[in-house]
C-alpha cells in the first residue's frame, strides 16, 4: 500500500500553483511556469513508480536462540533483511512494533543491493516481566524525495518469556527437620512415589503393577509394594498479591547505552521501588533455591486469578513457578492471611510455609499462631512498606512474630536481598528454633 509522504503535499502545491500561473493572461508568454508544472508532474510519476517497486523482493526474519530471559538481562535477537530482487533498495526503515519496548531493533538501512542480505543485532534491556510477542515488524521504503511511502508488515509466532529477577541464594535459614539433613517425616500414601516403605499382602483392588514378585515368591503369596510420601516435608510459598497491600511505582532506571551493549547492566541491576516486584523476585529466588536442594515446592497466590501449583520437585516445577510469577500482577482481592487460611488444612504437618507480604496487621500474627499450632513451620518475609513510601512499619510486628517462634525476615527498600536472606541472625532468635522443634516432636 502506497501512502503520501510529507514532501508530496509541497510538490503538489507547487505544481498546482505553477499551473494556475500559466492561466494568467499577462504571464502566458513566459514558459517557465509551464515547464515547472511539467517537471513536478514527471517527478511525481517517477517517484510513484519508484515507490511501487521499493519493497519488491524484500523479506525480513527475526530470530533468537533463546525464548526465556530474566528481568535485568539484555535480550539479543537477529534481524535478517533479504533483497531477493535485482533492483537495489536505496533505503529501508525497519520498525519493531512488538510489545517488547526499549529495544534497538528499529533501524535504517541504506544501499541494500540486489540479491543482497543485511544482518544486524537488536538489543533490548528487559525491565518488565511477562510474555512478549516478537512481532510484527514493519519495513518502510519509498523514493529519494520522500514523496511516497510504502509499508509492509512481517509476522511471526515467536514469543519471549521474561521471568522475575533471580537472586542466587546459596543458603536460606530454615527450621531443623525441613532442609536436607534434618528430621525426616515418614507418612504412607496410596499414591505411587519413588519412595518404597515396604511390602504387604495383596488385597483385591491393588494394581497388578505394584506386585513385588521376589517377595511374592519367597512368601508363596502375592505381595504388593507400599509407598510413602517424600520423607522431607514440603515447602509452600504463599505470595501476597492483594492490591491494597502493595505500594507500586512506575519508576524505571535508564541504563547507560554501553552497559547494555556489553551486557554488564545485570551486574548492577536494582529492583524498582515496588513492593510487588520485591515480593515476586524473592518468591522466584526461593523457589529456585529449594528446587536446587531437591525439595518439593508449591506456590499459592491470588492475583488476577486464584492459583495453586501443587508441591513438586524438579526443573519442570521451577519452570511452572517462574512462568506463573512472570505474569502475576498484584490485582487480587484476597488478603494474605485469608489466602493462607484457605489452604492451611491441606498442608502436611512439618511443612515449611513461606509467607511473602508487605502486610503489617495483626491478622498476620494470628495466622502465624495457627500455623504453629498445626505443626507447620512459618517463615515470614515482610516487605517493609514504610521504606517504600507507606505509613506502617514492619519492625514491631516482626518482633512479635519472632517471639511466637516464627522465622522473620524484614526487607527494606534498597537492601541487598541475597545477603539478607542468607544471614542466619536476621531478626530471628534461638527461641524460634526451640519452639519449632518442640512442635514437630
Amino acid at each position: 500500500m502506497i501512502k503520501f509522504g510529507r514532501s508530496f503535499w509541497w510538490v503538489l502545491f507547487l505544481a498546482g500553483g505553477s499551473y494556475l500561473l500559466t492561466r494568467l493572461p499577462w504571464l502566458a508568454p513566459n514558459p517557465i511556469f509551464l515547464r515547472l508544472t511539467i517537471t513536478m508532474i514527471v517527478i511525481l510519476g517517477l517517484s510513484a513508480l519508484w515507490t511501487a517497486v521499493s519493497l519488491t523482493g524484500i523479506t525480513l526474519k527475526r530470530s533468537s536462540r533463546i525464548n526465556r530471559k530474566q528481568v535485568g538481562e539484555v535480550f539479543s535477537e537477529e534481524y535478517e533483511v533479504v533483497n531477493r530482487s535485482i533492483i537495489p533498495k536505496v533505503w529501508l526503515k525497519i520498525v519493531d512494533q512488538s510489545n517488547l519496548l526499549g529495544g534497538t531493533g528499529s533501524k535504517a538501512l541504506t544501499n541494500v543491493g540486489g540479491k543482497h542480505t543485511r544482518v544486524y543485532i537488536g538489543l533490548t534491556l528487559l525491565q518488565k516481566r511477562g510474555w512478549f510477542s516478537l512481532s510484527p515488524t514493519q519495513v518502510e521504503s519509498g523514493d529519494i524525495f520522500g514523496l511516497f511511502l510504502r509499508r509492509k508488515c512481517f509476522e511471526n509466532n515467536l514469543r519471549l518469556l521474561v521471568i522475575p529477577y533471580l537472586f542466587d541464594i546459596q543458603f536460606f535459614l530454615a527450621p531443623s527437620g525441613v532442609l536436607p539433613g534434618g528430621r525426616a517425616l515418614r507418612e504412607k500414601t496410596l499414591e505411587v512415589t519413588p519412595y518404597v516403605a515396604g511390602v504387604r499382602e495383596y488385597v483385591p483392588g491393588d494394581p497388578l503393577r505394584q506386585i513385588h514378585w521376589p517377595s511374592s515368591e519367597r512368601q508363596q503369596k502375592l505381595m504388593v509394594k507400599e509407598f510413602e510420601k517424600d520423607p522431607l516435608a514440603e515447602v509452600w510459598i504463599f505470595l501476597d498479591a492483594y492490591q491494597p497491600a502493595h505500594i507500586r511505582s512506575d519508576e524505571i532506571g535508564v541504563p547507560n547505552l554501553h552497559q547494555v551493549w556489553w551486557g554488564r547492566y545485570k551486574k548492577t541491576y536494582k529492583l524498582p521501588p515496588d513492593t510487588a516486584e520485591y515480593a515476586i523476585s524473592i518468591a522466584a529466588s526461593l523457589a529456585q533455591y529449594f528446587i536446587k536442594e531437591s525439595r518439593e515446592v508449591g506456590l499459592v497466590s491470588a492475583g488476577q486469578k486464584y492459583s495453586i501449583l501443587p508441591a513438586e520437585r524438579g526443573e519442570r516445577q521451577l519452570g511452572k513457578i517462574l512462568e506463573t510469577l512472570a505474569v502475576l500482577e498484584p490485582e487480587g482481592e484476597l488478603p494474605i492471611w485469608a489466602l493462607v487460611s484457605t489452604q492451611i488444612s491441606h498442608l502436611v504437618r512439618g511443612s515449611t510455609v513461606v509467607i511473602i507480604s508487605p502486610e503489617t496487621s495483626e491478622h498476620l500474627q494470628t495466622i502465624t499462631m495457627e500455623l504453629l499450632h498445626r505443626g507447620l513451620i512459618p517463615v515470614i518475609i515482610i516487605i517493609n512498606p514504610k521504606n517504600f513510601g507507606g505509613l506502617s512499619d514492619a519492625d514491631e510486628l516482626a518482633q512479635k512474630l519472632s517471639g511466637q517462634g516464627a522465622f522473620i525476615f524484614v526487607i527494606n527498600e534498597g537492601d541487598d536481598i541475597k545477603a539478607v536472606l542468607e544471614t542466619p541472625q536476621t531478626i530471628v532468635n534461638r527461641r524460634s528454633f526451640t519452639m519449632a522443634e518442640k512442635i514437630n516432636h
